[in-house]
């Protein structure tokens, strides 16, 4: 009832503002709403972490994926977005299909890597059938999920339709184009440490101090509660206000290469913030040696 209340005060805010907000989605599955579809035929499960960690010990049927299975570096770019049909195939390979649940999740403590992969399969068009495992790996073994060493058989490719990338990254000119503009706002992503400009980040070669001028900060760790399981809504959108987002507003968000960025992108998704992500944020930014401000 509380939640209702409060997401009706929200939208007349927003009427009365004349600005839209985009929807609140479902970023998230439960490990028991997992426990009750181990077993379904579409579901696809991804592992994402370390080699030796996944061999010893993943959910039953979890298919292990690194974050270059899902992206690409060019010109000095880190983790960068691939084409559709490159993409197209990596999912093909790994059993996706038009059918397909794809479900993440992250087996170390680290929660932005499957957040990166999830953001990838929401750019092709699959946001509505991918979700984060809440919690990911340590979460299922506290619930009392089953892990395994067994190795998983190689995937059926099947049907998978082609498709054209959602507009979900934005580049450097896009940034200095609506910085500063009503009706858009900047968010790091990263720790306060480099926001601040107490540690230096970007290009081997060109690392820089600071953040990009007119950001605000909104470190990724801050989405995730202490047991790595993701706020909740309401919380999540208090923290983008606090950063200064308004109702109605686009997020801009970028980090040190477009990985942590997409845990606070995960976030916009559940708050009903729209976003973008600057895909070759700071490491971007300072090899085209773009001024930033402490």
């Amino acid at each position: 009832m509380r939640q209702r209340v409060l997401a009706m005060a929200v939208a007349a805010v927003l009427m009365a503002s004349g600005a839209q907000a985009a929807p609140r989605e479902t970023v998230t599955v439960s490990a028991d709403w997992l426990k009750s579809h181990l077993k379904d035929p579409d579901l696809v499960l991804l592992h994402v972490g370390d080699a030796d960690e996944y061999k010893a010990g993943h959910i039953p049927g979890a298919r292990f994926v690194r974050q270059s299975d899902f992206a690409v570096d060019a010109d000095g770019r880190s983790l960068q977005m691939p084409s559709a049909e490159v993409l197209r195939a990596r999912l093909q390979a790994l059993g996706v299909t038009d059918r397909s649940k794809v479900v993440v999740y992250f087996g170390s403590d680290w929660v932005s890597p499957a957040t990166r992969v999830l953001f990838t399969l929401q750019s092709a068009g699959l946001g509505a059938r991918a979700d984060l495992l809440d919690g990911g790996l340590r979460g299922w073994r506290r619930e009392g999920g089953a892990v395994t060493t067994e190795k998983v058989p190689a995937a059926r490719p099947g049907p998978l339709a082609a498709f054209q990338l959602r507009p979900t990254v934005v580049d450097a000119d896009y940034v200095r184009a609506n910085v500063g503009k009503p009706g858009y706002a900047l968010i790091d992503a990263r720790a306060q440490v480099f926001y601040d400009g107490l540690m230096p980040s970007g290009a081997h070669g060109h690392m820089k101090r600071g953040h990009i001028p007119g950001a605000r900060s909104l470190p990724f760790t801050s989405i995730t509660n202490d047991d790595l399981t993701v706020k909740r809504p309401d919380d999540l959108l208090a923290l983008f206000q606090k950063a200064g987002v308004k109702p109605g507003d686009k997020a801009i968000v970028y980090c040190h290469i477009g990985q942590q960025g997409t845990a606070v992108m995960l976030a916009a998704r559940a708050a009903g913030v729209e976003a973008v992500l600057y895909d070759g944020s700071f490491e971007d930014w300072s090899l085209r040696d773009l001024p930033v401000e402490k």
